[in-house]
């Protein structure tokens, strides 16, 4: 590991859903550096293999060092198929999480994070982390708790205020009970809903040892956010993402009135830079992530004071991460021509926060099936009888209308649950023999990716670690 001793110089970017998977996260963390798995639907990927067939066995191995007993024959019994799906056969659905759900609801969650981790970390002593989106709040206990079972070294956290994650894994270690606030629409004052999450409900008759606490390291787009968290989280904050604009997926949406170039994106200005030496003074790392991912980004960095970089789009590519390969041949067939754009869509994510989107010459956007049935960015809200119940901007219009949404809010929208789970092969069959289609996303470093490719249509993780290391000339 180059960098200081305790922290790595490169954070491979954890990208959903199943992009930064275990085996690029493996690959990144045998070269000394932070491998990350992404904990985006996870639950969803890990029965989805399963009815694939697990041709190598490697989720089975997995699953057979499950503490928890009972849990991994029961997953197998309901969803693994030997000789896997036929391909028009639609994958078998879970059930959509809510404020409250059953025992074995949460187990498959943290089934399916110990998976991901625990192959992630198998063979080797390096570091591995998972990424987790704080808007995405109902698995995120489950998820945490199964990544801690399997060891994990770093928890990553996004796309919100992950406040009171610290204070989670805290609770988490001890097996204790972790509680998280949950965010509902139409509130009434002063009114808190509480998610919990109770390790001893799952740990009936077993009795294991206290966890280890992983680092946290809070993903941020400005100094004010950082300040707060470093102050006022629930526990200990070991650290920063710098997520600047051109990064990958979600971005944080424009500080101030919105305003929009040529081409419908948004524009960021001055305000939505943070100022690298005014972080330094908070006495945590950092890692300077968006538009870093070059040998001289790297350098950039470290000189600014930072530990190193967190580089996704680089890896989002490489051999070992999940897109699958006639999708990757494709995009870096039009990155060696020079011919790929991504755009900053304002409307795609049911979030309402930026995401970038890939595009290349001639392809049409297609259609897409206005459907929430996987549910990871429904918004909880309080219905007019005082009933919680939760919508999306992307389900069918009618039904979002019925449950108080805004045609506003939903024009424009897709569903990232189900385009993502496509990207890496998993994308369900709908009821007209349809697949779902894929909807691609990298940051703004892709179109610059030619001169690293050089000619190559392929490359490995450790290719893109000697280039990101590769010494000042």
């Amino acid at each position: 590991m180059t960098g200081s001793a305790a922290e790595p110089t490169i954070i491979q970017g954890g990208m959903g859903v199943a992009v930064s998977n275990w085996r690029l996260a493996n690959a990144v963390a045998r070269r000394g550096q932070l491998g990350v798995v992404s904990a985006t639907a996870l639950d969803t990927v890990l029965v989805r293999r399963l009815q694939d067939g697990d041709p190598e066995g490697a989720i089975r191995r997995s699953m057979a060092r499950f503490p928890v007993p009972g849990v991994a024959e029961r997953v197998l019994h309901r969803y693994f198929l030997p000789a896997g799906r036929a391909p028009d056969q639609p994958y078998a659905m879970l059930p959509m999480y809510r404020q409250r759900v059953s025992v074995a609801r949460q187990q498959i969650t943290m089934l399916a994070a110990f998976v991901e981790v625990d192959l992630a970390k198998e063979g080797h002593g390096g570091l591995v982390g998972v990424n987790l989106l704080t808007k995405v709040q109902l698995p995120n206990l489950a998820s945490l708790y199964g990544a801690m079972l399997a060891d994990v070294d770093y928890v990553l956290m996004g796309a919100g205020i992950p406040r009171e994650i610290p204070g989670a894994l805290d609770a988490l270690a001890r097996h204790a009970t972790a509680t998280l606030r949950l965010d509902v629409e139409g509130a009434g004052p002063g009114e808190n809903v509480d998610l919990t999450f109770d390790p001893l409900a799952h740990l009936e008759g077993i009795t294991l040892p206290p966890l280890r606490r992983p680092k946290f390291l809070a993903i941020i787009a400005s100094n004010s956010l950082a300040t707060v968290l470093a102050r006022k989280a629930s526990g200990r904050v070991d650290g920063f993402v710098v997520e600047g604009p051109t990064a990958g997926g979600h971005n944080a949406p424009p500080r101030g009135a919105p305003q929009f170039n040529e081409r419908g994106e948004p524009l960021y200005g001055e305000r939505d830079v943070v100022d690298l030496t005014k972080l330094a003074e908070l006495g945590l790392p950092f890692w300077v992530a968006g538009g870093a991912g070059t040998p001289e980004g790297v350098r950039a960095a470290q000189a600014s004071g930072a530990a190193g970089v967190q580089v996704g789009t680089l890896f989002a590519w490489c051999d070992e991460a999940g897109i699958t390969e006639p999708l990757k041949r494709d995009v870096l067939h039009h990155v060696g021509r020079g011919d790929v754009t991504v755009f900053t869509d304002p409307l795609a994510s049911p979030t309402g926060y930026p995401f970038k989107v890939v595009q290349l010459p001639g392809a049409e956007a297609p259609e897409r099936e206005r459907v929430c049935d996987l549910g990871y960015l429904r918004t909880a809200y309080r219905g007019a009888d005082g009933r919680l119940d939760y919508r999306c901007p992307a389900e069918p219009l009618e039904t979002y209308l019925r449950k108080g949404g805004t045609l506003q809010d939903a024009v424009g929208r897709r569903c990232l649950c189900n385009a993502l789970t496509a990207d890496v092969g998993l994308g369900q069959v709908r009821k007209d023999g349809s697949v779902e289609p894929p909807l691609l996303t990298s940051g703004d470093d892709l179109t610059g990716m030619g001169k690293f490719l050089d000619g190559r249509d392929h490359y490995s993780a450790a290719d893109v670690i000697d280039y990101l290391l590769t010494p000042a000339s």
